[in-house]
């Protein structure tokens, strides 16, 4: 089996075991940063993220944490491969000679070259799913984004090829996804390679265990969210956002008025549940792609 095949294969294990850990963080962290910002006087939908947690189950049973999980599970074969295969192309690119050990730097840069390869398929997924997540918030806030109900992934993706613009509909929110995925995979790929040279005290990191696997991976996760969380918060709401009568105008306006309305903390809504996820969910990404991949050779 060739190196393409081996990280295709490698990367769909890899996606699957990142999806099924972290979706339930990831449904909650879309919840708190889509809820409505409320008037004066008013509290918010929900106090937190446990507060989240307490009502979706509550409302939609625990089904309800892993709602939105068709879109990407359906494209987390072709995501997962697309971002694994793309890097180990570039790891080949940038190599002088055949098995020339990468330095961090080329790493960064071959995460950076993979983001920007799964943005076309992150954004049109992540609409799908954000807008299916979102929905039970914004239902109830009198506002013209609770028009439109969505009884599953393709039934999204059938009225916003129906009514906002056909195909350029789904890639709503391209530029803040691509803000997000090149810097951030550049980020995680580098501290990953880093983490794992650190670990075994030196290049040669063949002989690390599943538990030091589990270790980079999962901070690694997690330096991917320090470095970009505010631009998914920016690419969440600009998704949501109603097409008819759109609140914000794009990226740049997002960011400002989120800024001004709701400060800094407002580019943070959802930080607690993303990074708590990130790091359980990236350890076991990294630990089924390693080990899926040493198994195939």
């Amino acid at each position: 089996m060739g190196d393409v095949a081996k990280d295709l294969t490698a990367g769909t294990v890899g996606g699957a075991a990142q999806l099924i850990v972290g979706h339930p963080f990831d449904t909650i962290k879309v919840k708190l940063q889509s809820q409505p910002t409320p008037l004066p006087g008013q509290l918010p939908k929900y106090s937190g993220a446990i507060d989240a947690v307490k009502q979706t189950v509550a409302a939609e049973g625990p089904g309800g944490l892993y709602k939105g999980m068709g879109a990407p599970l359906a494209t987390v074969a072709a995501f997962n491969a697309v971002l694994f295969t793309v890097r180990g192309q570039m790891e080949a690119l940038l190599r002088s000679h055949p098995g020339a050990t990468l330095t961090i730097n080329q790493q960064v840069v071959c995460g950076a070259g993979a983001g920007v390869a799964v943005s076309f398929l992150a954004c049109p997924t992540e609409l799908i799913k954000c807008r299916l997540q979102a929905q039970s918030v914004l239902a109830g806030t009198g506002t013209a984004a609770v028009a439109v109900k969505y009884g599953g992934p393709m039934d999204v993706a059938r009225q916003v090829l129906k009514s906002e613009g056909g195909v350029k509909g789904l890639f709503k929110g391209l530029v803040p996804t691509m803000a997000r995925e090149v810097p951030g995979n550049a980020a995680m790929f580098g501290v990953y390679e880093a983490l794992k040279r650190l670990l075994a005290g030196g290049t040669d990191t063949s002989g690390l265990g599943r538990g030091s696997l589990m270790l980079a991976g999962g901070v690694a996760g997690a330096a991917f969210w320090l470095m970009v969380y505010p631009t998914d918060v920016v690419k969440s709401v600009i998704q949501v956002d109603d097409y008819k009568n759109p609140k914000f105008s794009g990226s740049i306006d997002a960011f400002r008025r989120i800024s001004a309305f709701e400060g800094i903390k407002g580019l943070y809504k959802g930080f607690g549940p993303a990074m708590a996820r990130s790091v359980p969910a990236n350890a076991a990404c990294f630990l089924a792609y390693e080990m899926t991949r040493s198994a195939l050779g």
